[in-house]
């Protein structure tokens, strides 16, 4: 796997964290919260250490 491609999947990733974010606002979630905001901080951590990793692939802020 090429960097290039690494950066296409985590830029999917990306993209649908803001789909998270609006779930997690929901008040009618019950235990799923749990797992909504376990997911927002992967996708988080994984953002982080991309940036970490791969420090001249810049990806858009999103959502």
């Amino acid at each position: 796997m090429t960097p290039e491609n690494i950066k296409e999947k985590v830029v999917a990733i990306a993209a649908k964290r803001s789909s998270l974010v609006k779930l997690s606002q929901q008040t009618n979630l019950g235990n799923l919260q749990i797992d909504v905001t376990q997911a927002l901080e992967e996708v988080d951590d994984l953002l982080a250490e991309f940036r970490k990793s791969f420090p001249d692939c810049l990806i858009d802020e999103i959502g």
